[in-house]
């Protein structure tokens, strides 16, 4: 009997000590910015842009909790094409028919410029929906609680219907 117990109890800590292994609904789904155009023709959904460079402390710490928070990954792979772009990519991107290259005196991607207003700052999320509405752009570290409203205004379609403050004064935060 003892011996049962050993084993069974041994099997506990084993079953609950082990990592539970993340599938890939648990995670963000990262794309291009060049598949998420191709996949916004094939099924429109709003794009967000998660902007940053390899040296931004801030930027890390968002990968870390931000875009790990379940709410967080639900909502942007269910709503938006998600990219994250470094903003310092030597590659050339193509959007709309533009090219846009590596800005050597900027330093960054001349895309960072366009998609920024020029006024680059490093975390920034992008909201990009129609061809009609500038890129939307809002600089720094947000937790997700933070994130939750403008998410939520770009990825329910609010921006079509009714100004962000009209939104932002009925709006209940459930994350």
């Amino acid at each position: 009997m003892i011996k049962k117990l050993s084993f069974i109890f041994c099997c506990l800590v084993v079953l609950t000590s082990a990592k539970v292994k993340r599938t890939s609904s648990d995670k963000i789904q990262w794309l291009t910015i060049q598949e998420a155009a191709q996949k916004q023709k094939e099924h429109f959904k709003p794009i967000y842009i998660d902007l940053y460079t390899d040296w931004c402390h801030w930027c890390k710490v968002m990968d870390k909790e931000t875009y790990q928070d379940r709410n967080v990954v639900n909502y942007l792979n269910d709503k938006f094409y998600a990219v994250r772009l470094n903003a310092e990519t030597r590659d050339t991107i193509t959007w709309k028919g533009k090219m846009y290259v590596y800005d050597p005196g900027y330093k960054i991607n001349t895309f960072t410029l366009y998609i920024t207003d020029y006024q680059p700052s490093f975390p920034t999320t992008v909201f990009l929906t129609d061809d009609k509405t500038a890129p939307i752009a809002l600089s720094g570290y947000m937790k997700p609680n933070e994130m939750e409203l403008m998410v939520k205004y770009v990825g329910e379609g609010a921006y079509n219907t009714q100004p962000f403050q009209v939104f932002q004064h009925n709006f209940h935060s459930s994350w």
